[in-house]
């Protein structure tokens, strides 16, 4: 079992193929029996990222720690977005402008945007790669019209290093962040 990423606000659950499984399904009850909190209903709209996911966990059990988490507000007890790594440290992928690193994304549902729920999440995906695994640099890659995601790069420490068109997302920025103290992130 992989333990919860915990935050002030936040516990990261780790989504495990049963829960993956159980959502692409529209089981909600089950799915939320599994992790043990209400699920927001945007969720069920991801079907695409749980079907990613599902697969790369079922091509290699090793990358659940790494995989998908559900974003949780503790006191409420409610699943209000998702964040994960896309894959193991050092990827092929990232040897030319991360080596070593991993890239990874969030979303965090309208209702509860504008909060800092995804600038807590990334904090402490980022503290947990680092102090678990000693990862000591993360890719983001973020369209350019996304404002608030662009921010919270910019707060973290990213800093752009080239661009890319994305099959499925379009034009994106490509932003990487090189840790060198961890505790500079709690600005």
């Amino acid at each position: 079992m992989t333990l919860a990423i915990r935050s002030d606000r936040l516990e990261l659950i780790s989504l495990t193929p049963a829960f993956l499984s159980a959502s692409l399904a529209g089981a909600r009850a089950i799915a939320e029996q599994f992790i043990g909190v209400a699920i927001a209903p945007d969720w069920f709209a991801d079907q695409w990222i749980m079907r990613l996911r599902l697969d790369d966990l079922k091509r290699n059990p090793d990358y659940q720690p790494w995989s998908m988490r559900a974003v949780v507000l503790r006191e409420q007890q409610l699943m209000i977005g998702h964040i994960g790594f896309h894959t193991l440290p050092d990827p092929d992928y990232l040897a030319m402008t991360a080596p070593g690193g991993v890239e990874f994304g969030y979303t965090i549902y309208p209702p509860f945007r504008r909060n800092g729920y995804a600038l807590e999440a990334s904090r402490a995906m980022i503290q947990w790669a680092h102090k678990t695994h000693q990862v000591t640099r993360f890719v983001l890659s973020i369209s350019p019209d996304n404002v608030p995601s662009l921010r919270i790069a910019d707060r973290l420490g990213f800093e752009l290093i080239g661009s890319q068109i994305d099959d499925e997302d379009g034009p994106e920025n490509i932003y990487r962040l090189q840790l060198t103290n961890p505790a500079s992130m709690n600005d």
